[in-house]
């Protein structure tokens, strides 16, 4: 049986060379030239007697086809992702719509702390957030003094949601260890984006990562400041993934609410490399990443 993508093969290299014919059978790939047959190890291990033959880009391709790997989605898939390789990107970002999640791992620990319920976020972190602005508070800050640096913290946090969803969550990866780090980072999300167990951050990984954000508060504050603005700055994080997770199941009321949805979704479903804001997008609008009919009504 030929199948669509060998035919296409086949035309250019025909089309060439007149004798020189792929096809794939029996999840086979396989090459004839001068009626000599090659299957796929003899391309790997003779790639220098092919390559006197066939042009390098329709060589590359069809080593392409003859590693195809496939993802069970009936087993964890974590360790599965990797082997996707350069289809990783493309596999992806073709969403799965449906509320149950898939399974990770075969161990229930780490299982276990891939799921995280959304009011978890909440519950953990706003205690150290309140801990944080009565340091400032107990070292002489004044209320207003409070609130303005509250709200510097979340503000300066808008711009770390951005940068994160931007450059290091849509990362484009190939190899095996940078796809599952990826899928585990954020490919998961897209993949399936209303696993509501798999949406907001799992608190082990925030705390991981308020460690470096801490040291360089204090890097660029004073010591009584510090407290106060690294509490605005949680407190934009519980904002973020609680809006996050509202957006994606619950259904606002709100002119403001409905637009923000609409405007995430269109990043899920629709142009998956613009819209990066969750809850503003402020910095879309000075980066350039506005979506292109957001970017067309604002010119």
């Amino acid at each position: 049986m030929v199948f669509a993508g060998a035919g296409f093969l086949s035309y250019i290299v025909g089309f060439q060379f007149r004798s020189c014919v792929f096809w794939r059978q029996n999840n086979h790939l396989y090459v004839s030239f001068l009626s000599i047959p090659f299957t796929p190890d003899f391309i790997s291990n003779q790639t220098a007697i092919l390559a006197m033959f066939i042009p390098p880009v329709i060589l590359r391709a069809a080593k392409m086809v003859a590693q195809e790997f496939t993802v069970d989605l009936d087993k964890p898939l974590v360790f599965q992702v990797g082997h996707l390789g350069v289809a990783y990107q493309e596999w992806v970002h073709q969403p799965i719509v449906s509320k149950e999640g898939p399974r990770f791992f075969e161990s229930d620990f780490w299982e276990f702390l891939t799921r995280t319920v959304w009011w978890a976020v909440p519950v953990i972190w706003l205690p150290i957030v309140c801990w944080c602005i009565s340091l400032s508070i107990q070292m002489g800050h004044t209320l207003p003094q409070i609130a303005l640096l509250v709200v510097i913290g979340i503000f300066v946090w808008t711009l770390i949601e951005y940068t994160l969803h931007r450059f290091l969550f849509h990362i484009k990866t190939k190899s095996y260890w940078g796809n599952t780090i990826h899928y585990l980072l954020h490919g998961c999300h897209h993949k399936h984006p209303m696993d509501s167990l798999r949406l907001v951050f799992p608190p082990a990984a925030t705390a991981v990562l308020c460690i470096p954000f801490w040291n360089l508060v204090k890097l660029i504050s004073t010591p009584s400041t510090a407290p106060a603005l690294f509490g605005g700055g949680l407190l934009g994080y519980v904002m973020y993934d609680c809006t996050h997770y509202y957006l994606h199941h619950c259904q606002p009321s709100s002119k403001v609410a409905c637009n923000l949805k609409k405007y995430h979704l269109n990043h899920h479903f629709q142009i998956q490399d613009k819209g990066f804001g969750i809850t503003s997008s402020l910095w879309d609008k000075m980066f350039g990443t506005l979506p292109p009919s957001k970017a067309a009504g604002m010119s």
